[in-house]
């Protein structure tokens, strides 16, 4: 059983969100903090997959996890427009929040997802003395297609310029966050793609202007400190 629900899990990760949010997550965190808060939540998303079963699926509040996780991908996003020492340094003095920040967004990036419904209905076909061992196949699973995508977003932050990434980053997120919030609201409105897109369309409006306003000002800061570094080499040689 171990086997089975290993290989069922691997493969339904690949290619799933949340590998891309780790690719976006390796610029922006220690490896130390991503593995903490990535193994933290797998494990209690698979605790709850195992402990409530095929039933489970009745109780989540599905419409109002999309709607939270949709916020806090969008929220996420609008972090990556800030100045990398500033965040650098934020994250060096929070010994604790980094990782619980990854976790809460890998949490709610999974919680729902395909993935966890399919270890719902695994666990729902299985004996009560097999659970554990559904319960490890597919923690183990879900892990390593998910250090794919962090080993991905190593690479590609030795390869790539910082802002480039950072960028990238910015990117996957607020794509993602859209996406969830649209999935979200399309649930709310009875599974209608009209009152959906009538919601969604102006939040991604306001979103992308006060994105915009805020990349300005960082542009604006930058052009400040790049004149007054030159101005103060003029005055040290003399000219």
């Amino acid at each position: 059983m171990f086997w089975k629900v290993f290989v069922i899990v691997f493969l339904a990760e690949l290619g799933d969100k949340t590998q891309l949010l780790l690719v976006a997550m390796s610029s922006k965190f220690r490896i130390s903090h991503i593995l903490t808060g990535v193994s933290s939540a797998i494990l209690l998303l698979n605790l709850i997959a195992v402990s409530l079963g095929f039933a489970a699926g009745e109780f989540l509040p599905i419409t109002a996890i999309k709607l939270v996780a949709g916020l806090a991908f969008l929220a996420f996003a609008y972090t990556f427009l800030s100045e990398s020492k500033e965040e650098s340094t934020r994250i060096k003095r929070g010994k604790y929040c980094p990782a619980i920040t990854v976790m809460g967004t890998f949490f709610l990036a999974e919680l729902g997802d395909k993935t966890q419904l399919s270890v719902i209905a695994l666990s729902a076909a299985t004996d009560a003395e097999r659970l554990f061992s559904v319960f490890l196949g597919a923690s183990l699973g879900l892990f390593l297609a998910d250090m794919l995508g962090l080993a991905a977003g190593l690479l590609l932050r030795f390869k790539l310029p910082e802002r480039l990434l950072e960028g990238v980053s910015f990117i996957i997120f607020s794509i993602f966050g859209l996406l969830t919030l649209y999935e979200g609201f399309y649930m709310l409105f009875d599974r209608s793609p009209f009152y959906a897109s009538i919601v969604i369309i102006p939040l991604a409006l306001l979103f992308s202007i006060i994105c915009l306003k805020k990349a300005a000002a960082l542009i604006n800061r930058r052009k400040r400190k790049i004149k007054g570094r030159l101005g103060y080499e003029i005055d040290a040689t003399g000219k």
